[in-house]
């Protein structure tokens, strides 16, 4: 067996059939091999390992070169995507093989942190990764934002094609990478497909500011606007959007869009009628899982006061003692020490995301803290509740 990189004229022959075979409907047609054909330029830049035996593509996992904002500060994430193996080869320790040397390298070429949607989040637990919030899907009826309709707010939305308006929206995609916890984003590359879409985008400004941009169409006459993420820099983009939506309410009869968790759509409107929904089934509809790869890489992250030396245990890649500490609010982090704490990869992990509570990573067998150490991540690593749309 053989662990190899390939290029992107490569996976036609070896990760396109794993892929489909694991998730898609199969056979595949000669139009769905052409669909994917097509795609290929869309995906130069990322890196694809395989294990093949005799010419065979046996296993593969593919890493997207993304940034990701990681408490005020951007990072290069490793955007773990593809993992498939082919019937006969599974339980052979291939993907495990495979991603474990994914994960290395991708972290020797200066990621600091990784992200995946799992098809099972307790096979991607055992490599570090931790769980965070699944993006919030909102439905509603435009009626429910009837009192916006009669507000003379300051600003404007102007309706274009994805393409025409891409320039806008994908600025304001960077804007938000540099200010929310989170907050990721593709390489130039990889989100050029986006742009070729067959949707609408709303973009709202403020002067010359675009300060709010959501992608959508309209499934029918009296049906359904279904809208992507609804991206905005505060309340007046929201506003602003959230009145060009009301604007439909005699051709849709119910309004789609996501959001991040900490997002009160029941606040939208008085008589707002809303379903906020955010579904875990497995292996279909799952939240991100994340990890951190590069302790050091994490130094200047907006952190709170204290500091404490862990030891992380068990994790090839970030295993050791490191001691954590605060400066200006800014995290500094040094090598070696005497640990007033065990955390596991995952388990420190979830505190720099701030996707769980020390005593969360107590109860769920991620760490050896007592109460003073419970304490103490608790006032470095404030929870917070990261933000991660992309799907990959």
């Amino acid at each position: 067996m053989e662990i190899r990189q390939i290029g992107v004229d490569e996976r036609e022959t070896t990760t396109f059939p794993l892929q489909s075979y694991a998730f898609a409907s199969s056979p595949w047609s000669d139009d769905e091999l052409e669909k994917y054909r097509k795609r290929l330029r869309f995906f130069e830049t990322v890196t694809c390992l395989i294990a093949e035996e005799e010419g065979e593509a046996l296993a593969g996992v593919v890493s997207i070169p993304m940034r990701q904002n990681v408490r005020g500060q951007v990072h290069d994430m490793a955007g773990v995507s593809g993992v498939s193996s082919h019937p006969s080869a599974r339980r052979r320790g291939l993907v495990r093989e495979l991603l474990t040397r994914l994960l290395r390298q991708t972290r020797d070429e200066g990621s600091t942190v990784s992200a995946l949607y799992p098809f099972r989040p307790s096979f991607y637990a055992r490599f570090g990764y931790v769980g965070i919030p699944r993006t919030r899907t909102v439905r509603f009826t435009p009626e429910g934002l009837s009192e916006l309709q009669r507000r003379e707010l300051p600003g404007s939305v102007q309706r274009l094609r994805i393409k025409d308006g891409w320039e806008a929206y994908d600025g304001l995609q960077h804007r938000l990478l540099a200010e929310r916890h989170g907050f990721a984003v593709f390489d130039e590359t990889r989100s050029a497909e986006f742009r070729e879409e067959q949707m609408w985008v709303a973009i709202a400004r403020v002067g010359d500011e675009v300060v709010g941009g959501v992608r959508y169409k309209i499934d029918d006459y009296g049906g359904t606007l279904l809208g992507s993420n609804l991206f905005t820099t505060g309340p007046l983009g929201r506003a602003l959007l959230l009145q060009f939506f009301a604007r439909h309410v005699d051709q849709v009869a119910h309004i789609e869009v996501k959001l991040g968790a900490d997002e009160l759509p029941e606040l939208w409107g008085t008589d707002m009628t809303v379903t906020t929904s955010a579904v875990i089934e497995n292996p279909l509809h799952t939240a991100a899982m994340v990890r951190v790869l590069d302790v050091p890489g994490l130094a200047g992250s907006r952190v709170g006061a204290g500091g404490i030396t862990v030891e992380i245990a068990g994790d090839e890649l970030i295993g050791g003692v490191w001691e954590l500490g605060a400066d200006d609010g800014q995290l500094t982090v040094k090598s070696g020490g005497t640990p007033s704490a065990t955390l596991t990869a995952a388990g420190f992990s979830a505190l720099a995301y701030g996707a769980l509570d020390p005593v969360e990573v107590v109860t769920r067998g991620l760490g050896d803290l007592d109460a003073d150490a419970i304490s103490r991540l608790g006032a470095l690593f404030p929870r917070r509740l990261p933000y991660l749309f992309a799907q990959f």
